[in-house]
């Protein structure tokens, strides 16, 4: 079995300090491959959760608009709210690598 998401896209903003748990949140915008029936690329804005040296990292060295490369991985958790289960879908990075920063491209 493999669990395994490999991205590659722009920081939509800058990287926010950790929070209580120890993880952030970045998001990235990754253009589709293909046009859609108007004939236009569509972007995707794909939420990444980083923690550790990762976050810090990315913290310290990316801002907005840099490209940067996640490998991770799908995670679902099920939560209760209101008496329901909410299933949650995640990215969870287990790497992050930086391609190129704005002024580069």
């Amino acid at each position: 079995m493999l669990n395994q998401v490999v991205l590659v896209g722009r920081l939509t903003e800058e990287v926010k300090e950790k929070n209580k748990k120890g993880f952030a949140i970045i998001t990235i915008s990754v253009p589709r491959s293909f046009k859609n029936a108007n004939g236009e690329y569509e972007t995707d804005f794909i939420d990444v959760k980083i923690s550790g040296s990762i976050a810090d990292n990315t913290k310290e060295y990316c801002k907005k608009g840099d490209i940067i490369g996640v490998k991770g991985r799908i995670q679902t958790t099920i939560t209760k709210k209101d008496n329901k289960d909410i299933k949650l879908t995640e990215i969870i990075a287990d790497k992050i690598t930086f391609l190129s920063s704005k002024s580069e491209s």
